[in-house]
Formats: structure tokens, C-alpha cells, sequence
């Protein structure tokens, strides 16, 4: 038996029936040339030969005195965590959003494995689909990312590529002391104590100053910050999923002429699609929206467990002009970054949760509207930068599709792939109608930085 760490069993705890706390992943490919009417039903009989899952995929909940544990399922049953499915008529993406979001509302059966893998045919233009979801305790988005990309190959004439759940996965050693080895178990708690207790001083240091400089710095993001907001209300379990490409030369331009980033033009850009949201809700507050973006500190292969940090940055809603967006953009991004670099990937995490914490409060009670410490989450996944396929089958597009809670409606997800952008957006659909409207916001928002650095958009 393997234990769950706090953080991975705490989205275990957090997860209720309008709150799943899965992960996923919407796979888009083309046929391959050649290829039959019936290939995708082929491809279904073969995918269903694989009845050994390699771990974590073999792995189901178990409980003992409050602890939640993982061990190897003996009674796996494939049928329940595989399905081959058809869109409707007339096969088009709005059709595969439509039911994507339908089964991201659904939650997953935790006396089994939390995965599933959804074959989906029947597309317009001969393509289909693979739906991945799998439960936050398991992974976290990047390594979920990773997997994903793991499964594929760049050899468009590679065949017999066994599924995400039949490949072995790089692992941490995370192997528990037996009785023969306590003396080093000991020896490795010790030290973890040790460091946990050496981040102390530099984390009590840091909040001062973070504090001090709220009291002096109107333009300091601070832990407090955020807007009361719509997008900030109770959720139900209904979920609208939305996605789309943009074409990542175009982001790269804008970073190189405004001398900033391109996650500091995407925080932007998404700064105006909600901006325009909002005013179409007759919502937009009047104070600039806060995101949190999380920070991968994963520096191994590895795909258990959660190492994510976060940061808090300004998307100036507030500001109509989109090249003065960026900037206050860039320059909370910059600050943030700063503050952390003298710090370790503990001394990052502890900062993070001590500082997050009030809001986190917030948001699983409801109880302390003033300790808003973030409206949405925004998180940029780095993604393969050549072409990938599956059994012959070239990817056409990767879609995050991540995680909703109470009082934190709208999560937009990207990741990058060879010369795009593909943006992943889920929402309670009851309290934010019509989100699939910030496609087209995401649009007008790069064409208006475009527009304001002299550029042609394509």
C-alpha cells in the first residue's frame, strides 16, 4: 500500500457532487491515409486487448483509520474504464464539445481506478477523438500533459502503440521503509522535517515584505486583493467545456515587439476576453481581476503526486487600452518572479500556501468574502513542439480540459503544440451562460494588441 500525500488526498476531500476533481485531456486526430471506414472501430478491438494497466492506471482507493491508500486493483475490469463512442449527426466540434462537457460533469467511480478513455468517431473531415480524464489525487496537469504525450510517437509509420493505460510510467521512489529498514526511513523523515523547518525564516521574511509593500504599492498584487466577481459564486455539477487554436507565431511576435513574455501576452489577452465577458454580463468590476497561474516545480520525469506552486498576477480588466493591459500585466508577473527567485522549491511551496491560505478559507467555506485572493486560474502547460501521431494517425489538436470549484467558475488551461496555441476552457454552465463566447474575445483581444503594435493580423 502506497499513502497518499496531504495534498493529493485533499482533492479527495474537496470533491462533492457539483465539485469533481478530475483532469483531462481532448485529443483531436486525422485518419490515416488509407485507412478504411471502419478503422476507428478496429482500432476500438484493438485498444480493448490491453487488459493490464500499468500503474498509477491499477491503482484504486483504499481506506484505513482516515488515511486514504493506493493498491493494485485485483478485480480491474477494462469495459468500465474504456468506452467507444459515436458523435450524433453531423459530427461537428460543436457536437464533441457537447458531449466532452457532458462527461466532464460526471464524476469517477472511487472503487475503481479514477480514469477513463473515451474513443470518440463519427467527426466531419475524417477525424476522432480520444477523451482522457483522470482524477487530481492521481497527477497533476502537467504530468497528466506528459503521459498524454508519452503515448504518442513522431514516426507517422509507427504502429502498435499500446494506450496511455498500458505504458509503463516514470515514477518518484516513493517505496515505503519495511521493518529491515527503519533506521533510514527515520533518517529520510528527518530530513524532510529539517527542511520544512528551514524554509521558515526566508517564508516569514518574504510575507512581511509582502505585506508592507501592499500598504504602500497600489499596483502590489497582494493575497487580497481580487474583485468580488460572478465568476466567484457557488457552482453547480453542469459543466460547458470550450476550445480552441491560435497560432502561436502570433503571440511570439507580440512578446518580442512589447518586450515581455508569451505567458504575459496570453494573461493579457485573457485579461480582455474577460473584460468583454463580463461587460456583456453587465458584471465587470471595477477593481482589475486577479489570476492565479500555477508554476510547475516538477524538475524529474516523474508522474505521481502534485508539485505545482502558484502566482498571483494582474490581467488589468480595469484598463480598456490593450497595450496598457500588458504592461500592468507583465509588471505584477515580473514582481512575482522576482520575490521568488532567491527562494527553493520548498521555501516556493510553503510561501505559496501561507499566502493562499485566507483565500483557500474562502473559497471551502464562504465565510470571509474579503479574503478573495484570486478570480480565476489561468495555467500554461508546455506542450511537444513537433508532430505527433498515434498508430499513423496525426494529432491535430491537444485541449486541456481541467477543474471548477465553488467560487471559482471558469478555468482557461493552454498548452502548446508545434506552432499553436490550444486553449482549454471549462465553466459551470449555470453561472457563467454563454462562456464559449471567449473564444471569440480571445480573438479580438490578440487582434486589438496586434492593432496596437502596428502588426497585420492573418
Amino acid at each position: 500500500m502506497k499513502p497518499l500525500s496531504p495534498v493529493d488526498q485533499l482533492f479527495l476531500w474537496m470533491e462533492r457532487r457539483q465539485q469533481p476533481m478530475h483532469v483531462a485531456g481532448l485529443q483531436l486526430f486525422s485518419y490515416p491515409e488509407g485507412a478504411g471506414s471502419k478503422y476507428v472501430s478496429e482500432l476500438a478491438e484493438q485498444l480493448r486487448s490491453y487488459t493490464q494497466p500499468e500503474a498509477p492506471f491499477n491503482q484504486r482507493l483504499f481506506s484505513r483509520l482516515g488515511q486514504s491508500f493506493w493498491v493494485e486493483d485485483q478485480q480491474f475490469d477494462l469495459d468500465h474504464h474504456f468506452r467507444h463512442e459515436a458523435l450524433p449527426k453531423p459530427g461537428r466540434i460543436r457536437e464533441l464539445l457537447a458531449l466532452v462537457s457532458a462527461e466532464h460533469s460526471n464524476l469517477l467511480d472511487r472503487a475503481r481506478p479514477l480514469w477513463e478513455v473515451h474513443l470518440i468517431e463519427g467527426i466531419q473531415n475524417r477525424r476522432f477523438a480520444l477523451y482522457s480524464k483522470i482524477h487530481h489525487s492521481v497527477t497533476d496537469g502537467v504530468s497528466a500533459m506528459r503521459m498524454g504525450v508519452r503515448a504518442l510517437s513522431s514516426d507517422p509509420q509507427e504502429r502498435d502503440l499500446p494506450p496511455l493505460w498500458a505504458r509503463p510510467q516514470p515514477r518518484r521512489d516513493s517505496s515505503l521503509p519495511n521493518v529491515a529498514d527503519v533506521a533510514s526511513g527515520l533518517a529520510r523523515l528527518s530530513r524532510g522535517l529539517g527542511q520544512q523547518f528551514s524554509t521558515l525564516p526566508t517564508v516569514a521574511r518574504e510575507i512581511m515584505r509582502s505585506v508592507r509593500a501592499a500598504r504602500h504599492d497600489d499596483t502590489y498584487v497582494s493575497a487580497f486583493q481580487a474583485p468580488n466577481c460572478i465568476l466567484n459564486t457557488r457552482i453547480t455539477g453542469s459543466r460547458r467545456f470550450a476550445a480552441q487554436s491560435y497560432a502561436l507565431p502570433r503571440f511570439k511576435q507580440l512578446a518580442r515587439i512589447f518586450g515581455c513574455t508569451i505567458n504575459d501576452v496570453v494573461l493579457a489577452i485573457c485579461g480582455s476576453a474577460l473584460r468583454e465577458y463580463l461587460i456583456t454580463q453587465r458584471a465587470l468590476p471595477d477593481q482589475p481581476l486577479i489570476a492565479m497561474v500555477p508554476m510547475n516545480l516538477r524538475n524529474d520525469d516523474s508522474v505521481g503526486g502534485n508539485q505545482i506552486a502558484m502566482i498571483l498576477a494582474n490581467l488589468g480588466t480595469h484598463i480598456a487600452d490593450p497595450a496598457h493591459r500588458l504592461q500592468v500585466v507583465h509588471e505584477s508577473v515580473l514582481d512575482i518572479k522576482q520575490r521568488l527567485s532567491g527562494m527553493s522549491a520548498a521555501e516556493i511551496l510553503n510561501y505559496s500556501a501561507l499566502t493562499l491560505a485566507p483565500g483557500g478559507l474562502h473559497m471551502l467555506t464562504g465565510l470571509a468574502p474579503g479574503w478573495q485572493a484570486f478570480n480565476v486560474v489561468i495555467s500554461n502547460v508546455p506542450g511537444p513542439r513537433e508532430p505527433l501521431y498515434w498508430n499513423g494517425a496525426r494529432l491535430q489538436g491537444i485541449y486541456p480540459v481541467s477543474i471548477v470549484l465553488d467560487r471559482m467558475a471558469l478555468n482557461i488551461t493552454l498548452t502548446s503544440y508545434v506552432d499553436s496555441l490550444e486553449f482549454g476552457i471549462i465553466a459551470c454552465r449555470r453561472t457563467l451562460p454563454s462562456v464559449q463566447r471567449l473564444l471569440d474575445y480571445l480573438e479580438q483581444g490578440l487582434r486589438d494588441l496586434e492593432n496596437a503594435a502596428g502588426v497585420t493580423a492573418p
